[in-house]
């Protein structure tokens, strides 16, 4: 019995295990037998209980061509080991696919292309069969530019480059662009280490942009800036340049490492700028067409290809705050003289103004200093008036230059914008483009007046007053025959303290005085009682003996007067 029971349990472990030895795992590809072909259907055995069914078509061309019969060996996919018919699932189809992903796996790795065709367009892209996995392809990465008809490309093989795998989603994302451009790279490589700076090439104006044209020198672009089209001024590419067009260009720079090539037209013709000094000497009158305004000055074309630029600082004499374009218009022709060449820098630096007179010279040579002249008040300001004049220059009358006797600010309240004045000259200065205006110097200086002559007044000298006016201070008087006031200190009233009292005077009485300050820029006269006496009293003393002599001081000052009145 025992025995039996053994033998029962040593059939049962035989028996699963042989199981587990021909049972494939479902979702792994394994080798079969083709026993038999029933019309499109191949008959394969792989050591299950049953066999499975597979269609020819999932065989591709060997399955139309017989070369898949029976006794084949073939590779296939077990899907299920046994469906509701008892039969199993087998697939060709995914056993190719997965085929694929392994074999796709081993290529991404290692960075490798992988040829497939394009077959079908979904959203946002394509899909391409890598003979057998299907992959998605962007629309983005079918080209290096957009295009716009996919049909030549559908079904046809080439090569792709696999950007992403995921097999767990079952997602391909390939390249079709990044092939495109690895060969384009090769290409341009080979024709840029072919090309020399100085070379002069044919090509083909492929774009046209504002600040240039992109040319085809056979595979590769370069950039024909605007500058370098021509000598003279060109404001865009497509008044020279068409699209198509074949031109001759020299090649200007190569940079072997980013592929960029700058070229030029304007190279391959006379340079305009050579002698170009003595040809424009400087002071010499030309004439040249505007073809540029800007805010800091006007560019002139003197001759195709040369430009100089008037400075909006020499386009007027008087016009200082005005933009270029209220002088001149673009296309206008103007005389200009030219103030400076550099060649090297390829600079001209014209002048407009220079070729009117200088119109603070004409006013120097018609109106001399001294010179009397009528103009409006333009503008009053804190420090005098300005005042336009012939020329369209202004002269400007200082505060100080307004009126003799009068404080400036005080003599400026007289004065408004508009107002006709007369003014004298008093001083040009070309250099500083200022002239100097007085007012006051129309009408006599009294202090000047008053100091002229032998008998005029000056320091030291004695004068009589009129007392115009009694302060605490002092007193104010006006000197005698002139409108000179002065102003006499209540200490120079006197010698004696007693006496210097402003109240012993009265207005319209007559005071001698001597001056003991006569200064005719700060217009200011002292005046001295005080000093008068002592002066008197020396000069008394002098003539008619001294204290010393035994004679009293009253003696002395009586003799004196008595001498006065002899007299």
């Amino acid at each position: 019995m025992a025995n039996q029971i053994a033998s029962a349990e040593d059939f049962e472990q035989l028996l699963f295990e042989s199981f587990q030895d021909i049972d494939p795992v479902e979702g792994t590809v394994v080798k079969g037998k083709v026993v038999a072909i029933e019309k499109d259907l191949a008959i394969i055995d792989v050591g299950l209980k049953t066999e499975g069914r597979v269609p020819m078509k999932e065989f591709g061309a060997a399955g139309r061509d017989g070369t898949i019969a029976v006794g084949s060996e073939v590779e296939v996919y077990v899907d299920r080991v046994e469906n509701a018919m008892g039969e199993a699932v087998l697939s060709r189809e995914k056993a190719r696919r997965e085929e694929s992903w392994v074999r796709l796996e081993v290529l991404y790795d290692k960075g490798e292309k992988v040829e497939g065709q394009i077959f079908n367009q979904v959203k946002g892209g394509f899909t391409v069969d890598l003979d057998g996995a299907v992959a998605f392809l962007p629309r983005s990465q079918v080209d290096i530019r957009p295009i716009r008809d996919i049909a030549p490309l559908m079904n046809v093989p080439q090569p792709f480059q696999i950007l992403k795998m995921d097999k767990r989603r079952g997602n391909i994302v390939v390249s079709r662009r990044a092939i495109l451009e690895e060969s384009r790279a090769e290409q341009r490589s080979e024709i840029v280490q072919q090309l020399e700076e100085g070379q002069v090439v044919e090509g083909v104006v492929k774009n046209i942009t504002d600040y240039g044209a992109f040319v085809d020198l056979g595979g590769i672009d370069g950039l024909l800036h605007v500058t370098d089209i021509a000598w003279r001024r060109v404001n865009h590419p497509n008044e020279v340049l068409a699209i198509g067009e074949t031109i001759k260009v020299q090649i200007i720079r190569v940079n072997q490492e980013s592929h960029r090539i700058s070229l030029g037209m304007k190279q391959l013709q006379a340079d305009p700028w050579e002698g170009i000094a003595a040809k424009y000497p400087v002071e010499a009158k030309f004439t040249g067409r505007v073809t540029n305004i800007t805010d800091y000055g006007a560019f002139v074309e003197l001759e195709p290809g040369i430009e100089g630029l008037i400075h909006v600082s020499e386009m007027s004499w008087t016009k200082k705050n005005v933009h270029p374009g209220k002088i001149v218009s673009t296309s206008q022709e103007v005389e200009v003289v030219v103030l400076e060449v550099d060649p090297e820098k390829r600079r001209i630096s014209l002048g407009l103004k220079q070729t009117l007179a200088n119109p603070w010279e004409s006013f120097a040579d018609k109106f001399p200093i001294g010179a009397e002249i009528e103009g409006e008040v333009k503008n009053k300001t804190e420090f005098g008036l300005f005042i336009g004049l012939d020329g369209d220059v202004d002269g400007m009358v200082h505060l100080s230059d307004l009126d003799w006797n009068r404080p400036g600010e005080e003599a400026l309240e007289d004065y408004n914008r508009g107002d006709i004045v007369k003014a004298k000259v008093l001083d040009v200065d070309i250099d500083k483009e200022r002239i100097s205006l007085g007012i006051k110097q129309l009408g006599s200086d009294a202090m000047a007046d008053a100091a002229a002559g032998s008998d005029g007044l000056r320091k030291g000298a004695i004068v009589t007053t009129e007392v115009t006016a009694v302060t605490d201070g002092g007193l104010e008087v006006r000197i005698s025959e002139t409108d000179l006031s002065a102003f006499i200190r209540r200490s120079d009233l006197s010698r004696d303290r007693e006496d210097q009292r402003p109240e012993r005077f009265a207005v319209g009485e007559k005071v001698d005085a001597r001056i003991t300050q006569f200064d005719k820029k700060t217009r200011r006269i002292g005046l001295s009682i005080k000093a008068l006496e002592i002066a008197e009293e020396k000069e008394a003393v002098a003539q008619y003996g001294s204290s010393d002599s035994g004679a009293s001081l009253g003696d002395i000052l009586g003799a004196a007067l008595k001498g006065q009145d002899k007299k």
